[in-house]
């Protein structure tokens, strides 16, 4: 099975460790029958793909399951839903179908929230930052510090003005499109670079959500769902992937894998 789940509120702060846990507790606590590894260590067969970092909110989370029976997709969500935490939503399962969901999350979609920017400021940051060939940016990564360019893997960048005048105080919120590529480029990464190219400094905590991720249209500048291809699958009575398989990792007897990509 393939879940979309969101992080929100307080949960933004939970490390990808953190929501690991959280989920097998809930799989327990939901009698969701979940098949395991081999071993004398068994762990329950989940998979995750292309987490969120630390301290963002995000509406577009996946993992996968492989269970031991075949379970309804939308009881396992309800069910699933219900043992989860306040700030963990479930909100889409789906039968997962040919082909590996890593693969379809090409992109994401974020909304950064920069508090006591103008709106106007912001505009001229992200004018300059599209027009720079290449911003290289450092950050600290499993690996040691890395500097890389943070320009080129940015397919969209601009000001929601009409986002922004909701607000009753100085507000500019940006909408960044960003391809998936290695090493991974978040958008903090794109704020630092705002903040070396155009000196934009916000003054106060910025806010990061992700809204979705998935595969990039460049022709209309949107991301289309990555469960869109299994729940077409499941309704067209094709084949599926069978309880007992699951990803690669999963048949190999692994069990709980860590996105090969923080986004």
């Amino acid at each position: 099975m393939r879940v979309r789940y969101a992080k929100r509120h307080r949960m933004r702060f939970a490390s990808h460790r953190d929501i690991a846990r959280v989920l097998e507790r809930a799989l327990r606590r939901a009698q969701v029958p979940v098949a395991f590894s081999a071993g004398f260590s068994p762990h329950p067969k989940i998979s995750y793909t292309g987490a969120a970092p630390t301290g963002v909110a995000s509406e577009a989370e996946y993992c996968e399951l492989t269970l031991a029976e075949p379970m309804d997709p939308e009881r396992l969500r309800e069910r699933l839903d219900e043992a989860m935490p306040e700030g963990i939503d479930i909100l889409t399962v789906a039968p997962a179908a040919a082909g590996g969901l890593a693969d379809r999350l090409e992109a994401s979609e974020w909304r950064i929230e920069l508090p006591g920017v103008d709106p106007d400021d912001a505009a001229a940051a992200v004018a300059a930052f599209l027009a720079a060939e290449r911003i290289e940016v450092e950050r600290l990564t499993k690996k040691g510090r890395r500097r890389f360019d943070a320009r080129s893997p940015v397919f969209l960048l601009d000001v929601d003005r009409r986002a922004a005048t909701e607000q009753q105080e100085t507000y500019a919120i940006l909408r960044l499109i960003v391809r998936h590529t290695t090493p991974v480029v978040r958008p903090d990464d794109v704020v630092t670079g705002l903040r070396q190219i155009a000196d934009l400094a916000p003054p106060s905590s910025t806010k990061m959500t992700r809204l979705a991720q998935g595969p990039l249209d460049e022709d209309s500048g949107t991301i289309a769902d990555p469960l869109a291809a299994d729940n077409a699958a499941s309704e067209s009575g094709a084949t599926v992937v069978s309880a007992h398989a699951g990803s690669a990792s999963a048949r190999s007897g692994s069990g709980n894998v860590s996105a090969p990509q923080g986004l």
